[in-house]
């Protein structure tokens, strides 16, 4: 988040839980889409969000979100009852005041109760999400890594991206998925690299067999070529790409009165032009508009 926060967005541009619900719907039954995924911004910020779990839950996809967990500890429990299956949750520093620079707020103790009542809760399997700046917290990777195995959640190391609000990135601030590797196995030794599915993640288990851990090396080994995923903000803007430049407004559509064959045609076209790769460290690169914090992880 910059520091001077992000300008509020009247409710009225934002989709309402049964228009979101329709283009899951729409997604799961006419192309067979087999996960969803819940973010943000904040997702546990909305009101009443167990109720958008529940219209998701009976689509048979794998319903999970991402947060930063402050409210998890009381949210957990409702979300699990009405079908959340599983969390990751964004920790990117266990020293308070690393966290607070970071997160822009003093909520470490509450993100570290979130992460004992979803497990709890038993939503399954608890990730966390770790983004590893270089000067900033790079010097806690094994002590992450450590309290994973310990409280028996995976972590996600993840390489730092150009979608920091303040605009600060660097190619030299990013700590590459292979150093961060190799920092791990030198203290817990790993085996190799685990068959997964289309996740973003190359994931490895500890040799101890207690636990794995995961790296998400979007920036020096980009896995574009492999990604499925695309995104709806929550003012209704479908992009392809974490770094689209463009957006397809599907709100307009649905508040047009389009029918689903009209959203239908407006996904496949946007999907039709989803480009070949993000170019992160050529010169023709652009970073889009929006930040991560306002597209959602």
């Amino acid at each position: 988040m910059p520091a001077e926060g992000l300008p509020w967005v009247d409710r009225s541009e934002l989709l309402t839980y049964e228009e979101l619900a329709r283009i899951a719907t729409l997604c799961v039954e006419r192309w067979d889409f087999d996960g969803i995924r819940i973010t943000g911004g904040e997702p546990l910020v909305r009101a009443r969000l167990p109720e958008l779990v529940r219209m998701l839950a009976p689509l048979g996809a794998d319903l999970s979100m991402t947060t930063n967990g402050v409210r998890l500890a009381e949210l957990a429990e409702p979300l699990a009852r009405a079908g959340l299956r599983r969390v990751n949750v964004s920790l990117d520093s266990l020293q308070p005041t690393v966290n607070r620079a970071i997160t822009r707020r003093d909520d470490l103790e509450r993100t570290l109760a979130g992460i004992d009542a979803a497990l709890a809760a038993g939503l399954a399997p608890v990730k966390l999400n770790t983004v590893v700046m270089r000067g900033v917290n790079d010097g806690e990777i094994e002590e992450l890594a450590a309290f994973g195995r310990a409280r028996g959640v995976g972590v996600r190391f993840i390489e730092f991206m150009p979608l920091d609000a303040s605009g600060e990135w660097t190619a030299e601030s990013v700590v590459p998925a292979s150093e961060i590797l190799d920092r791990i196995h030198a203290v817990f030794p790993l085996l190799g690299r685990s068959a997964s599915a289309a996740e973003p993640a190359a994931r490895y288990e500890y040799a101890d067999g207690i636990g794995d851990v995961g790296v998400i090396a979007s920036v020096s080994e980009p896995f574009c070529e492999a990604c499925d995923r695309v995104r709806i903000t929550a003012d209704g803007k479908f992009r392809t790409c974490l770094f689209a430049l463009d957006e397809t407004d599907l709100r307009a559509v649905l508040r047009d009165g389009g029918s689903d064959d009209d959203l239908a045609a407006a996904i496949e076209g946007a999907v039709g032009h989803k480009w070949a790769g993000h170019h992160i460290g050529r010169v023709d690169f652009i970073r889009p508009s929006r930040s991560m914090s306002q597209i959602g992880g």
